[in-house]
């Protein structure tokens, strides 16, 4: 076996529950238990405006939903991506989705995005659920760098950043096509596993 090959397995993203009390973090797939059913919550999340311009997750039926989920739950197989349901840990609401995926797994270069449904904003969660994934992701799987970026108009994504312990690095012109069809600049934030955790 090879370094490469070592290195790639023990930087697997094992499915794992991160109950945080309040929030529990727990893997997408279609069995994720939330209230009301996951497919109906991801479609109200996927008809969200804020949610469709900034995380677009183009799901406009059960078809679509299911295959979204899908592609989370392979993510979660492969080791390459860990995705989680943000919800209440007290009736089960959906709350919203963190996820973390190896861009240059290898090299231990991974990046991580979050929404938030309506109600869950405003409340610190997205920020609890961003800083536990984090950790987890640098404890568990030798993630070096995780990177954010977010479109520039996108303040509440650049406060969640910053709360987390992602320092901005800069800005990348034109770099993503967001759910309005136009390219956005994006504001670039990171955090390496040998920053200090966030006070």
């Amino acid at each position: 076996m090879s370094t490469v090959d070592s290195i790639s397995d023990q930087r697997a993203f094992v499915p794992v529950t991160l109950d945080l009390g309040d929030i529990v973090l727990r893997p997408w797939s279609r069995r994720t238990e939330v209230r009301g059913g996951v497919v109906a919550r991801l479609l109200e999340a996927a008809a969200d405006p804020a949610v469709a311009l900034w995380n677009p997750i183009r799901a406009t039926d059960e078809a679509g939903a299911a295959a979204y989920l899908d592609r989370w739950e392979t993510g979660w197989d492969s080791g390459n991506a860990a995705a989680f349901a943000v919800v209440d840990g007290g009736d089960g609401d959906l709350l919203g989705n963190v996820a973390l995926r190896w861009t240059d797994r290898a090299d231990g270069l991974a990046m991580i995005g979050y929404w938030l449904m309506p109600a869950a904003r405003g409340r610190g969660v997205a920020t609890r659920a961003t800083r536990a994934v984090t950790s987890w992701g640098i404890a568990t799987a030798d993630a070096r760098r995780i990177e954010i970026a977010h479109a520039v108009g996108n303040a509440a994504s650049c406060r969640v950043a910053e709360r987390c312990g992602y320092p901005a690095e800069g800005t990348l012109r034109a770099s993503y096509r967001f759910g309005d069809g136009e390219y956005h600049d994006e504001h670039l934030h990171a955090r390496l596993a040998t920053d200090p955790e966030p006070v």
